[in-house]
């Protein structure tokens, strides 16, 4: 029950509203209660995705720029880098650290593995939200069917009831409000499964745009430093030649 003070705060058509929802979910019948359920699941994993998929927690640019300045020190202390956090980047980025002195294809192959992982990760929940998205409307369906039961049950008991609408009513109105809300929850949790979908997406491209800069910044430090031993070894393998006494 709301207390008064509430009640003084809020405007008439405030209450209106709130007591026509209300009325709508108790009339809706016993289905109601399990679309409610559905609906704050819904609610709390696409909460729970926004939070997590914030591009701070995954993929934030700071990160990205230490870590460059890690590998100037070094392989090792990149890695120590990624090893100290929680970040999905920092995995894959110490997945690639760790095979950093292998030939470039198992870097890359790396990368990539260690994408696959975080990749699935970032869509963590989304299939119990697509869970929602088919369930809400089959519970509306299942009230409409419990609604239009109560309606010929009347007919059935009554003789009179064919001719008085009123008596109908009540089944066929349980049926209508339990169908619209089994779409007013699967709707807004479909419109919401494909916006977390495409945003989880573009945080597993940024990562491994990401690494794959680390990986191309490897292989031209490996070229550049190639041609300094090349001709190190050179020098060191041909002696000078004798003077003639």
């Amino acid at each position: 029950m709301l207390s008064p003070l509430v009640l003084a705060a809020t405007p008439p058509n405030s209450l209106s509203t709130m007591g026509t929802i209300w009325d709508l979910t108790l009339k809706g019948g016993p289905v109601m209660i399990p679309i409610a359920i559905v609906s704050l699941v819904g609610l709390a994993i696409v909460i729970e995705r926004l939070v997590s998929l914030r591009r701070a927690r995954v993929v934030p640019p700071d990160f990205v720029a230490g870590l460059r300045a890690s590998l100037e020190s070094g392989p090792d202390a990149a890695l120590e880098r990624c090893r100290a956090s929680s970040l999905p980047i920092a995995r894959v980025a110490a997945a690639a650290l760790e095979r950093w002195d292998r030939p470039q294809e198992e870097v890359a192959d790396a990368i990539a593995e260690a994408g696959v992982r975080e990749a699935v990760g970032l869509r963590k929940n989304l299939r119990g939200l697509s869970v929602v998205v088919a369930v809400s409307p089959l519970l509306g369906l299942l009230g409409t069917i419990f609604g239009m039961i109560g309606a010929f049950r009347t007919v059935a008991a009554s003789a009179e009831a064919l001719g008085r609408t009123e008596l109908l009513a009540a089944g066929i109105y349980e049926a209508m409000v339990t169908t619209a809300a089994g779409l007013v929850v699967a709707i807004p949790a479909l419109l919401a499964y494909h916006w977390i979908s495409a945003k989880a997406d573009a945080l597993s491209l940024a990562i491994d745009a990401a690494c794959a800069e680390l990986a191309k910044e490897r292989a031209a430090r490996t070229i550049r430093s190639t041609p300094r031993r090349a001709t190190a070894l050179h020098d060191h393998a041909i002696p000078e030649p004798a003077h003639a006494g």
